[in-house]
């Protein structure tokens, strides 16, 4: 009994050891799988990373800083034509589109005739969105007044509204202003006459202005050419040049200013250019008109 007892015992630690060995060959075996299967999973899903919370972006609260002039010359014009015996007519009516709360004049029967002429001349920021525009308007009789408009402009400054009556005011006041830099007068010769035929061919079309350019110049001519030959000229350098550079084609450039007095139909005017010049073989060739009669990308 006792043998038997013993025999049953030792083949059941014979079993547990083959289960044992069998779960450890199996895990064994099921581990490069498992790898191979964790691989697989990471490959095929996607890595999710928490997104930092992005910046706020940055919202304009101030009005954008639209210059109302235009708008307070419309009104202005429309206020001073319009009358509150006759609110239906067109002016009264932009009128009160553009100022609601303010009140239209009422001129009387002597009154003279509206502003043949009505220009912003000044603008002045007040704050966030308001202006001051100062209009002038000029009476067919030669009268000229002034009025400040209150405007505001709202937050995208697309939009305008006249908030208060035009003020009567004083004019802008005119500016000092530093002497003219040209003060050396330039004597007959090379240069004047260069600058001579220039401006005649430009301005009264006898010949090609283009045959006075440096190269690469280009510039738009006057058509039909409104004014006819004169030779009424004067043309200054500016004040302590080089000594004995200035006035002969055998220096690299030199500035210019040049007064005329041009005869066309209606009189004669009087004008003014500034005018660099560079030489190039022997001769003088203007580069640039600095008074703004040239055109982008040209002579200037």
């Amino acid at each position: 009994m006792t043998a038997v007892a013993g025999g049953a015992r030792l083949e059941a630690m014979r079993r547990r050891v083959r289960i044992t060995r069998l779960a450890l060959w199996t895990v064994i075996a099921a581990g490069p799988v498992a790898l191979v299967a964790a691989v697989a999973s990471a490959a095929a899903s996607p890595t999710v990373e928490a997104a930092s919370a992005a910046e706020p972006a940055a919202v304009r609260t101030t009005a954008a800083a639209a210059d109302p002039a235009g708008y307070a010359q419309v009104f202005v014009s429309a206020w001073l034509h319009a009358s509150s015996e006759d609110a239906t007519t067109a002016q009264a009516r932009r009128a009160q589109s553009m100022a609601p709360d303010v009140e239209l004049p009422s001129p009387a029967g002597d009154t003279p005739a509206a502003p043949a002429l009505v220009t912003a001349v000044r603008s002045a920021r007040r704050g966030d969105g308001l202006w001051s525009v100062t209009v002038a308007a000029q009476e067919t009789g030669g009268r000229l007044r002034y009025y400040a408009v209150p405007v505001a402009a709202d937050a995208s400054g697309a939009s305008f509204t006249v908030t208060g009556a035009p003020a009567v005011v004083a004019g802008p006041t005119r500016a000092t202003v530093a002497k003219s830099p040209y003060g050396v007068k330039v004597p007959q010769g090379d240069l004047s006459a260069a600058v001579g035929e220039f401006l005649a061919a430009y301005l009264t079309g006898a010949g090609e202005a283009d045959r006075y350019l440096a190269p690469g110049g280009r510039m738009e001519a006057l058509s039909p050419a409104p004014y006819t030959p004169s030779s009424s000229r004067r043309c200054g350098q500016p004040r302590k040049p080089r000594p004995q550079t200035v006035f002969r084609p055998t220096v690299r450039g030199c500035g210019l200013w040049s007064g005329l007095r041009a005869q066309g139909a209606g009189g004669r005017w009087p004008l003014a250019y500034e005018l660099r010049l560079t030489a190039r073989s022997g001769r003088w060739e203007v580069a640039a008109v600095d008074s703004g009669a040239a055109r982008a990308g040209g002579v200037r």
